[in-house]
């Protein structure tokens, strides 16, 4: 496994929270994607577009704190417990299939592992003890 970082939900103070924690960590974003700047864009309800689908700031050398809007237009139901995933990066797509199986067993899967749009194989799931996961692999690490 490359890196494991925790992942954080909001309720539409994604960059909010962000700015705070930038102001505490210091370093900059290294990824700041809102809703509208997705290939889905036009399906996106009005009130979510602005929000943010992913920002990512470095904690020092091999961590990042990473998160999103979760609006409850697009189907959302963000409370206390359901707001933190673990993330896993892997060093191959071997390995996230083999994680992903193996974890998400007897679980409910959110996304299957796919390509996605902005270069990872990614998928997510809540194993069978109720713990978000979300696994990735990128090429560029």
């Amino acid at each position: 496994m490359l890196r494991i970082n925790p992942y954080l939900n909001f309720n539409g103070n994604t960059e909010e929270a962000f700015n705070f924690y930038k102001s505490v960590f210091g370093g900059e974003f290294r990824m700041l994607m809102r809703f509208k700047d997705t290939p889905e864009a036009g399906n996106i309800p009005a009130d979510a577009r602005n929000q943010i689908m992913h920002v990512a700031l470095p904690l020092g050398k091999n961590n990042v704190l990473m998160g999103t809007d979760a609006p409850e237009s697009m189907g959302f139901g963000l409370k206390v417990g359901n707001n933190v995933h673990i993330a896993i990066h892997t060093e191959s797509r071997e390995e996230a299939d083999k994680l992903f199986k193996g974890l998400s067993a007897g679980g409910k899967v959110q996304m299957p592992m796919a390509d996605m749009f902005w270069g990872d194989y990614y998928g997510s799931f809540t194993d069978k003890f109720g713990v978000q996961w979300m696994i990735s692999f990128n090429k560029q690490g």
